[in-house]
């Protein structure tokens, strides 16, 4: 996960916003993270301060992404610091975000493993393209556009679903649904209803 005392390899849109308050995750079955998200219309303080929590609560919950909705904000934002394929860390925030991804024979599948940080403790492998593209806009309301492969992509693909309404665990078979379901049930008592704040 992301060393918070090293700054990301590559942050082509600045720094990520520090100085935010860890909140609370959101978990799956809260209705927030079971629909497509507000579109982000106003680019002020409020907007800034909302992605300085959700950079500040990733870092606590040592994750790699983090959606509005998963502190319980009905808004089409995310954050990350994730690594590629090669370990590079890339940064950003994406408001209202547009994913494209390879199509034809230009289209492979990552079968690795993944986890959210709003259904803690439990990873499963879930196939997704090994490769994206994310265009937005950033948090002062400037073009904003990313794409990598690796960790990267599925971060990128991972938090663009949750601004949609989707949780990765949607995407998964009936059995890995269940091996997933019995992962987090395991270890639930590690992560209080307040975990991370």
């Amino acid at each position: 996960m992301s060393d918070v005392t090293a700054a990301p390899d590559h942050a082509p849109h600045g720094p990520l916003p520090r100085g935010g308050t860890v909140r609370p995750m959101t978990r799956w079955g809260t209705p927030v993270m079971h629909r497509p998200q507000q579109e982000v219309t106003a680019y002020d303080d409020e907007l800034r301060s909302l992605v300085a929590d959700m950079v500040a609560t990733m870092y606590a919950a040592d994750g790699v992404g983090l959606a509005a909705c998963q502190i319980g904000v009905d808004q089409a934002v995310f954050v990350f610091d994730c690594p590629d394929a090669s370990g590079r860390r890339t940064a950003g925030v994406v408001c209202n975000p547009v994913l494209t991804l390879p199509e034809g024979k230009d289209r492979q599948l990552d079968e690795d493993d993944e986890g959210c940080l709003s259904f803690p403790g439990a990873f499963v492998e879930c196939a997704r393209p090994d490769f994206a593209s994310v265009t937005g806009t950033g948090v002062d309301g400037e073009p904003a556009s990313f794409s990598g492969d690796g960790m990267l992509a599925r971060c990128l693909q991972h938090e663009t679903d949750h601004t949609l309404g989707t949780v990765f665990g949607d995407r998964l078979p009936t059995k890995l649904r269940k091996k997933l379901q019995k992962q987090h049930d395991k270890v639930a008592a590690d992560f209080p209803e307040n975990w991370p704040a």
